[in-house]
This record gives structure tokens, sequence and C-alpha cells, in this order.
């Protein structure tokens, strides 16, 4: 069993990303991504951090907006607004979840689609249904591929199976790997909490990706023997026995499920380091382009 960790093919990303960040730099060029909070979740917090973090390391200009959780729609918008209007700004990456009380849609649809580097405006997905490389695809899938790619599976002519069809994750990835070139060519099935007799499809499954929601929901029954697992959940579950009385799991039991495949990735440590790569990597893009380099 092959264990496919996030780390180094993140790494291989960040070095591209610098190589690339080099050549803007010396044209007179600074890369730039704003990143806005609304409210205090903490998870999000800790997400927004870890971009902050990341930013400052490649030497990238980065803004962070931190909104209060009564922030209207309106004022939302004006600070979206502000930021497409900023020549300093190449990429816009709204956190989600925004407050309940906040429309996510109208969000995503103010971004400008050349700075939508979290790939969720309808111009970038209609871009990414149609293979057209001059749009963003969201960064969870394009880690997920990505972490095929550079681990040596192939998945032209594979059997994939989607577990979860959210458009951050289950719908976008299926756009990714239904489309031509590295990473794609695939068969691809997206299955759902609606699906009937789920075990009987993902056990036809080659490369089995779950991004349900649900901690450790994907078992052994779910899995053909010798098929790649890509596991894209984050869950924090109660454990008396970790130090701070939780531990992070996906949504494989990995434990259970590992002995049966040819290649899974783990939680933490491993899909959620491609997010934050895959980013950096879209916003260097953006600025290429804005650029024309």
């Amino acid at each position: 069993m092959k264990l496919i960790e996030g780390a180094p093919i993140a790494e291989a990303v960040y070095q591209e990303c610098l190589a690339s960040f080099e050549e803007l730099k010396a044209a007179g060029h600074l890369p730039g991504l704003a990143v806005v909070l609304v409210g205090d979740d903490p998870a999000s917090r800790a997400y927004v951090g870890s971009k902050e973090r990341k930013c400052q390391e490649l030497g990238m200009h980065s803004v962070k907006i931190e909104k209060s959780a009564d922030t209207t729609q309106e004022e939302l918008h004006a600070v979206i607004d502000e930021l497409n209007a900023d020549e300093s700004i190449h990429g816009i990456l709204v956190q989600l979840p925004l407050p309940k009380h906040l429309n996510e849609d109208e969000v995503i649809l103010r971004i400008d689609p050349a700075k939508d580097v979290d790939g969720l405006h309808p111009i970038n997905l209609g871009k990414l249904a149609m293979d057209d490389p001059t749009g963003f695809a969201p960064c969870t899938p394009s880690g997920c591929q990505r972490m095929l790619i550079e681990s040596g599976i192939e998945t032209s002519g594979q059997n994939v199976v989607i577990v979860g069809r959210s458009l951050l994750v289950g719908k976008s990835l299926a756009l990714l790997m239904m489309g031509k070139g590295a990473g794609g060519n695939a068969t691809v099935t997206v299955a759902h909490s609606r699906t009937r007799d789920l075990k009987a499809v993902t056990s036809e499954a080659d490369i089995l990706v779950a991004a349900i929601g649900i901690p450790k929901f994907i078992g052994p029954d779910h899995v053909k023997e010798g098929a790649v697992v890509i596991d894209v959940g984050i869950n924090r579950i109660e454990d008396p026995t970790a130090k701070r009385g939780s531990r992070l799991v996906g949504d494989v039991d990995f434990e259970a499920v590992a002995e049966k495949c040819s290649a899974i990735t783990p939680v933490p440590g491993g899909v959620g380091k491609m997010t934050i790569a895959m980013l950096m990597a879209n916003t260097i893009r953006a600025c290429r382009m804005k650029v024309g380099m």
C-alpha cells in the first residue's frame, strides 16, 4: 500500500510558484492575494491564518480583511468591489462558509472572474466544463488531481467514483477528471446521499474519492481490492486519549480501508496540504495573465 502524502507534492507546487514569482518580480510585478473573513468561526480563522503565512513565505502581497458576523450583504459587496478595483490584488478569496444571513452565491458572483482564484464563479466553472485553460479550477479538486498525477496514478480510462456532489469538490473534480489531458480522461460517477446501493457503486471504482463530510463513512465494504482512495474529508471527533480531547479524521475509516488499497491519502497530511498550494498557484497564474506573461 502506497501512502500519498500531501506535503512533498505541495512543496513541488510551491517550488513552481517560487520560480514563477521570481520571473514576475524581475519584471516588476508582485502577485497579490486578498482573503476576506466574515465572523469568527475558529476553523475559518485557522484556514485564513495558514493562507496568510504561506503568502508571506512566498513573498507575495497579502491582504486580510476581517468583518464582523453581523456584516450586511451590501457591506460585503462593497469590500469585494473595492478589491476588484485594486490593481495590486490579483486573487480574491472570501472564506466560506459565511454567516447564515449572507447569500454566498451573490458574493461569488460579485468577484471579478479574473480574480476568482477559488474557481467558483460561473464563468470559471463554465471554462472548466469547456476545457478552457484560461479559467481557474477550485483549489481542493485541483489538489486531488495533482496528487494523482504526481503519484504516477493513471486516470485515463479508469472508473472514478466521487462520493459527494458539492460544487466545491464533487462536481468540480468530476469535470476535471472527465477533461482531457493529464489527470483526466476518466469515466466518472458522482454518488451522493440519494444513491441507491452506494457500496455496489463505490466497490466498482478504480479510484474512489470521499468528499461527503461524514467521519469514517467509507469502510472496507465500499472499496475494491487494489483501489486508489483519495480522502477529502476533514472532521474533528472526540478522543479522550488525544492531547486536546479530539483529533482529525477523514471521511474514510483509514485503518480498516488501507489494507485493501493500492494507494491512499492520510488525514491529516493528505489533500488538505494541497488546497493552499493550489490557491497560491492560482493567484500567481492570475497575476501572470493580468500582466500578459
